[in-house]
């Protein structure tokens, strides 16, 4: 039997007619994934199946963040004007329409008893909103910048928020107040998880750590090594075995007492945006562009516990409250036999205040639920409320495909393109790809012991003569090349030694002036990544002295120096293409406008700067793969100067 893949992508489709923004998995089945769009549209899928299910219309902007219900039978959208929709899914209708943030929904969560939504937005809040009354009953407030992340406990008492300000806290929706602050992470904290059992939240952020607290004392349990990227989602295994992250073209899985690595992959998924567990199947989803695409890690094939996992047997007498077996304290999920008006009034509430302006129509005429595929619709979603005799259908997993030693399949040209071929000359490889396994642009030759001239036979017919060569000369010969490796290296330190210490003395400018001055792309490389997640530190006067650094980092043939200026270059022109466009078209008239001036030098100095990048990035637009895309997405942001 033919040896089968731990990890493979399903499945990659168009998912919405424009891009994609957003999009979230059912953590009940495993089996239902659910996309928001620039379209305005949320969108739901079966994995697996290529055609959309239902396609819910409504939002009068871009959707921007999505979530399913507990059971799978809601969905809740918030889009960038700052309003929630909450769609039944059975019934195919809209529940409630809410209004409140001043700014794009950034995470969703539902309560785990249902009746509640918690949403947290750019505009640094985090709002607690009852469904059956329609409106917010609670405003927490304490980040300083964008909510990432917000999750409730298994429990329902507590709220957990991950903000963009570095910082993760913790609020009690009977208190209605902070009871923690957790500073440790350097970086945005992009994600956080309840243990569905324990007493143990985990956090993951841009500073590429995974971290786990204890919530008794709400002190650090353990914290991972820097990983190859920053954290972008993670997930309790729903036994609570183990902890999967996600992260750039890679899994993880995690340990926590001690806190441990126990296994890797290397999915080539891009940007994971979640992740979720069907039966023995862990199943990630990502977005590019218009595409969604499907990832499948078989479980059966992972290591998911390590020697060391359970610090202390289960305890022989009962306590209260209940225990684990690792003696953390567990909570307590079964409902509290109370209706759902006593389970409000537990919460604190606020005064409702007027809700902020909103383009969103007061009516539900215009919230459409379209079925584009009844067959699915009603096994996936309308097959939940039948009472069935028989057992439910176990769902099969996905079956892996075979192993294959190549990464691509050899293409089999027709009689006319082999002669083409032949008579063509044969062009090297232009571009180095990120993930090769193998060193770019090194004779490993050079490496090895050179053969003495006298060994090489005057016959070319008879095979040279090899001399034998002592151990010493061997290690030698290595030691050469593993010497100039170290030197390089070397130099490398010292250059982000000497940006640093500029950097941290307060002056970014003359540290970014010093990294252009070394004239090395490795050295500009690492310093851009840095700035790539610090969107608030670039400046016009940056722009200026950095433009030429991503021009030549575009013209590189690594794939990844040139996915590093791609993102640079997105920033700039996300951030700076409207002003340079205004200051380029109106130069200052008359009169004695100082700031006015220079801003419009720095504009002109950048614009120049982008002209000659745009032909630059006009002749790679036609290139195959993720890269090819990047550029053409460029193409069009910098056309949008001419506009």
């Amino acid at each position: 039997m033919a040896a089968t893949k731990r990890a493979w992508k399903l499945q990659e489709f168009v998912a919405h007619g424009s891009n994609v923004n957003c999009l979230a998995l059912g953590y009940k089945s495993g089996r239902v994934m659910v996309t928001g769009g620039e379209d305005k549209k949320v969108n739901m899928w079966a994995v697996g199946k290529p055609n959309c299910i239902m396609s819910l219309s409504g939002h009068t902007s871009p959707v921007d963040c999505v979530r399913f219900g507990n059971a799978e039978e809601l969905v809740v959208a918030g889009s960038r004007s700052g309003s929630l929709k909450i769609w039944d899914l059975e019934a195919a209708k809209i529940v409630r329409t809410l209004t409140g943030h001043k700014s794009n929904i950034r995470s969703l969560d539902f309560h785990p008893y249902g009746e509640f939504v918690a949403s947290g937005s750019m505009d640094t809040n985090i709002k607690l909103w009852d469904v059956r009354r329609k409106g917010c009953i609670f405003t927490y407030k304490g980040h300083t910048d964008a909510v990432n992340c917000i999750r409730f406990s298994p429990d329902g008492r507590w709220i957990a928020s991950a903000g963009e300000d570095s910082s993760l806290k913790m609020w009690d929706l009977t208190a209605g107040k902070m009871i923690q602050e957790f500073k440790d992470h350097t970086g945005p904290v992009t994600g956080v998880e309840f243990h569905p059992n324990e007493f143990l939240l985990a956090s993951g952020s841009a500073d590429r750590t995974v971290k786990f607290w204890d919530l008794e004392t709400f002190q650090l349990v353990s914290s991972t090594g820097g990983e190859s990227g920053a954290v972008r989602c993670i997930f309790f295994h729903p036994e609570g075995k183990c902890l999967f992250g996600g992260s750039q073209d890679a899994l993880r899985v995690f340990a926590w007492e001690p806190g441990r690595c126990l296994d890797a992959f290397s999915m080539g998924w891009g940007k994971v945006a979640d992740i979720s567990v069907a039966s023995t199947q862990l199943i990630g989803a990502s977005f590019s562009q218009t595409n969604v695409s499907v990832y499948i890690v078989d479980l059966n094939r992972t290591q998911m516990t390590g020697p060391g996992m359970v610090s202390q047997p289960a305890p022989s007498e009962p306590v209260k409250p209940p225990m684990s077996a690792s003696g953390r304290r567990m909570f307590i999920t079964e409902r509290p036999p109370t209706s759902s008006t006593k389970k409000a009034s537990e919460m604190k509430t606020e005064p409702e205040e007027e809700p902020a302006p909103s383009n969103e129509p007061e009516d539900d005429s215009s919230n459409v639920a379209q079925i584009e595929n009844a067959e699915d619709y009603r096994e996936v979603f309308q097959g939940r409320a039948k009472i069935e005799r028989t057992p439910p259908r176990k769902l099969e997993p996905f079956p892996a495909p075979p192993e294959d030693h190549s990464k691509t399949k050899p293409y089999k040209q027709p009689a006319k393109e082999q002669r083409a071929k032949q008579e063509a000359p044969v062009k090297p490889a232009t571009i180095v790809p990120a993930d090769r396994n193998k060193p770019a642009d090194l004779n490993m030759d050079e490496f090895l012991p050179k053969r003495p001239d006298s060994a090489v036979s005057a016959d070319p017919r008879r095979p040279p003569a090899v001399q034998e060569q002592s151990e010493e000369d061997v290690l030698t010969g290595l030691h050469k090349g593993h010497q100039s490796m170290c030197a390089v290296l070397g130099n490398r330190h010292r250059s982000l030694e000497i940006v640093r210490a500029l950097w941290t003395s307060g002056d970014i400018k003359t540290s970014v002036d010093s990294a252009v001055g070394m004239k090395d792309l490795a050295v500009m490389v690492d310093l851009l990544n840095v700035l790539i997640l610090k969107h608030s530190l670039w400046t016009l006067d940056l722009c200026t002295v950095l433009l030429p650094q991503i021009q030549e980092l575009l013209a590189s043939k690594y794939e990844g120096y040139c996915h590093t200026a791609c993102n640079a270059l997105k920033i700039i022109l996300r951030s700076f293409s409207s002003i340079i466009k205004t200051n380029v078209k109106a130069p200052p008239m008359g009169g004695v406008d100082i700031s006015r001036e220079e801003r419009y030098k720095k504009c002109k100095v950048c614009h120049g700067h982008l002209m000659s990048i745009r032909g630059l990035v006009e002749k790679k637009q036609s290139m195959s793969g993720k890269l090819g895309s990047t550029f053409r997405e460029l193409q069009i942001m910098l056309n949008g100067l001419d506009d």
